[in-house]
């Protein structure tokens, strides 16, 4: 009988490893892959995802270092330089083994290649079956990722085209100098490449993570966008397409039942206007960890896992309804949102100081509509942010 059992070693199951192994709780965790395994993704921690590691990234982790963001719509362009790091940039193979051994260096149990098929929540325990064994469990955190389907034991099933996101990434090789020459420390993010989202080119080492995102409700054709996107900017050749659903963020979705949790990308926690998860990954698995070690250790009543919800809408679930807002007024208005972030230079420096550094999409928008006396189709944005409030 464990008192936690983990599944899936990504950064939220692997950040989720190490807080209940510094807690003392008996932890195992399944992971249905061999690491370092490979992982379709852009690769960028925010400085909020970097603020919740309780320990320094190595040099060997860290590919590159980004203060400067370039934003295209159409033919406009405008580039800003920040006077504080933007992002870093990671091989997700590399990142997430990284924190897997950080989780295992506690002493919690890893299982490799140990895929679970089915969570059954008894009154007293949970019972995880894999295709090797049968484990019990006091606690189970859910911590698979979007593609899994062991969240539908907490919460129903909806209409994946307008609950998920589409991404597809190919990583394209270059000379290490080429790559610097062309992105000096800057990322390139193109919108109006898909609907209801954009495009990227992140410089790596050794390659470019160049990729495209939207709402796979209206993403009809999604292989001929990103074909499209990468003949545009350059890349030919015969380059690998891998693709991945991502939640929209900022939906209200169940995450706890009597002794289940959903963490990370399973349980949504996506800011929806840019993609971003790694971060809500890492700090839902940590929070998780301390609510489960918090019943264990203090022998507290099951409804005290609704702790665990609580804390995480008080520590970014507003942010991420936020940013569900910002999406649907950016994107249902593109023409008229993205020419005037490019026109006006204080629009994006305020983004970066608001949203990338604050945190606060919501006084961001409300700086917008204050500041800014815009044109008939704008007045229709005001008008959808009010709605969406």
């Amino acid at each position: 009988m464990y008192d936690l059992i983990i599944v899936g070693g990504g950064p939220s199951g692997a950040s989720a490893g190490r807080v209940a192994g510094r807690a003392g709780i008996s932890t195992l965790l399944l992971e249905k892959e061999n690491f370092p395994r490979y992982k379709p993704c852009g690769g960028a921690l925010s400085p909020y995802a970097l603020s919740c590691l309780d320990f320094k990234l190595p040099e060997s982790v860290v590919e590159r270092d980004i203060s400067k963001i370039r934003i295209h719509f159409r033919e406009h362009c405008t580039e800003r330089q920040s006077s504080s790091r933007l992002a870093l940039l990671v091989s997700r193979n590399v990142f997430d083994n990284f924190l897997l051994d950080k989780a295992r260096e506690t002493g919690i149990e890893v299982h490799f290649g140990e895929k679970v098929l089915d969570c059954e929540e008894r009154e007293e325990y949970v019972e995880v079956k894999t295709l090797q064994n049968t484990y019990l469990a006091k606690f189970v955190l859910i911590a698979e990722g979007s593609g899994g389907m062991l969240k539908y034991k907490v919460r129903p099933q909806r209409d994946r085209r307008t609950e998920y996101g589409l991404a597809l990434v190919s990583e394209v090789p270059e000379d290490d100098e080429v790559i610097r020459n062309r992105f000096p420390g800057v990322i390139d993010i193109h919108f109006g490449t898909a609907p209801g989202g954009y495009g990227w080119i992140f410089p790596h080492a050794g390659y470019y993570s160049v990729g495209v995102t939207g709402t796979a409700e209206y993403l009809k054709h999604p292989k001929k966008v990103m074909q499209d996107f990468l003949r545009a900017n350059g890349f030919s050749g015969e380059l690998q397409v891998n693709s991945h659903i991502i939640p929209v963020g900022g939906i209200k979705r169940k995450t706890i039942s009597s002794r289940l949790l959903l963490s990370g990308d399973a349980a949504g926690f996506v800011d929806a206007f840019i993609g971003e998860g790694i971060a809500y990954a890492i700090r839902s698995g940590q929070l998780a960890a301390e609510n489960v070690a918090d019943l264990v250790l203090y022998d507290r009543k099951l409804s005290a896992l609704k702790e665990y919800e609580s804390r995480c809408r008080q520590e970014f679930g507003n942010f991420l309804g936020s940013s569900l807002k910002l999406e649907k007024v950016m994107h249902r208005f593109p023409e008229t949102s993205f020419k005037l972030v490019l026109s006006r230079k204080e629009i994006l420096d305020k983004y970066l100081d608001e949203v990338v550094f604050s945190r606060s999409h919501k006084d961001y928008v409300r700086w917008l509509l204050l500041n800014f006396s815009l044109a008939e189709p704008s007045s229709k944005i005001k008008s959808a942010t009010e709605r969406n409030r």
